[in-house]
């Protein structure tokens, strides 16, 4: 019977296929052609120069940390915002450069992918692919590996050298050569973190006693000299935050209770500008507002600041995230504006465009975008940052 059954349904499909060759269909709109094949791979090429809306995200991916990667963003775009990917493994940080053409991470790999031997390097990728051109090996495996911040990633000597915090736990700054590809020095840093570029060459780190340290570094890359300012800033009541906004060479910076604090780092010693202030006070504190979140400032060169708030501030709720972006002007000193965000955020920047767009990355990994001249919301781009944005960098 097995048998007998098989061949009917052999001879019933034989009848339908010679019926279907006598007669063949012809295409209609229930039967479209076929869709032309596609090359693979198909990769869309970037732009020589990144158009002003586009931002960098930092995608810590607190889930999966060898797995980081840094987001390329068209903070424009409503329906792709997302341009490309960098992978930035193991607690990386990142750089760009386009004066050279580069994004730089400065990462770490285990030969075994959680253990066995370390390897840190800083692996170079070109801006207009997205694809990786060289790496250079940094000795010791004393990369210090933290959740991200900027300054633990810098250049110095016009882009042509990295600096690079390192942790053992000793504190120490490797100066490597981008063009010769090799580490030129190693500037010990006791009691002192976080790296800015002061001068022609060199950097500025803060220190446990609240002086700044600032290091001047010769052509060989070696530290030539060194001096200390004291008490540039309270640590007991009004510590900073330690990721600046950046205006030219200027810094600033905001603390935790909201006191902001500027420093020129133009000359081969960090200088502290005159005349701090506070971002204000407001209802509806619970206890009082305060900066909240991981990169909490932000500056549009025009002499505004925008701070992110948390209404919920006290004692260690400095990394929380804001519900709110406070706008301030550094000429008199006060707040103009305030900006409610549509979730908690931790982490704002301004595109670097004439009438700049603020990029708020969202606790829950969605990016929104805001009109930074009115506040107003624009639009979302979804998770385009990633899982965790921690960091964002507009080049």
């Amino acid at each position: 019977m097995r048998i007998v059954g098989l061949t009917m349904a052999f001879t019933l499909a034989a009848s339908v296929a010679a019926g279907a060759a006598a007669n063949p269909v012809k295409a209609t709109s229930r039967f479209p052609e076929p869709l032309p094949e596609e090359p693979i791979p198909s990769v869309r090429g970037l732009p020589t120069a990144w158009p002003a809306a586009w931002v960098l995200i930092h995608d810590f991916h607190f889930s999966s940390i060898v797995d980081g990667r840094v987001m390329l963003v068209d903070t424009s775009s409503e329906d792709q915002p997302l341009k490309g990917i960098v992978r930035a493994a193991q607690f990386a940080n990142m750089l760009v450069s386009p004066r050279r053409g580069e994004v730089l991470t400065a990462e770490t790999f285990y030969s075994r992918l959680t253990r066995g031997d370390r390897t840190d390097a800083i692996t170079i990728w070109d801006m207009a692919t997205l694809q990786p051109k060289g790496e250079i090996v940094l000795p010791g495996g004393k990369r210090q590996q933290s959740v991200t911040y900027p300054q633990l990633f810098q250049f110095t000597n016009a882009d042509k050298w990295a600096l690079v915090a390192n942790f053992t736990p000793a504190q120490s700054v490797s100066v490597v050569d981008l063009d010769s590809r090799k580490v030129l020095a190693e500037v010990d840093l006791p009691g002192c973190a976080q790296v800015y570029p002061t001068g022609e060459r060199g950097f500025s780190s803060f220190c446990a006693d609240g002086s700044i340290l600032s290091v001047t570094l010769g052509a060989d890359g070696q530290a030539v000299s060194s001096r200390t300012l004291e008490k540039v800033q309270d640590i007991d009541n009004q510590p900073l935050f330690s990721t600046p906004a950046w205006v030219g060479r200027t810094a600033w910076f905001v603390s935790y209770r909201g006191q902001i604090k500027a420093f020129d780092f133009s000359g081969d010693v960090a200088r502290a500008l005159g005349g701090s202030f506070n971002v204000g006070t407001a209802d509806g504190g619970a206890p009082e507002w305060r900066p909240g979140g991981w990169q909490v400032i932000a500056a549009d060169g025009a002499g505004k600041l925008f701070v992110l708030m948390s209404p919920n501030g006290r004692e260690g709720s400095h990394k929380d995230g804001g519900t709110e972006v406070w706008v301030v002007d550094t000429a008199s000193k006060a707040r103009v504006a305030r900006i409610p965000l549509r979730a908690v955020a931790s982490a704002i920047a301004l595109t670097r465009e004439s009438k700049p767009q603020l990029v708020v990355a969202r606790g829950d990994g969605v990016i929104d975008i805001h009109d930074a001249a009115t506040g107003s919301f624009v639009r979302s781009l979804g998770t385009a940052g990633g899982a965790n944005p921690i960091l964002i960098t507009a080049p």
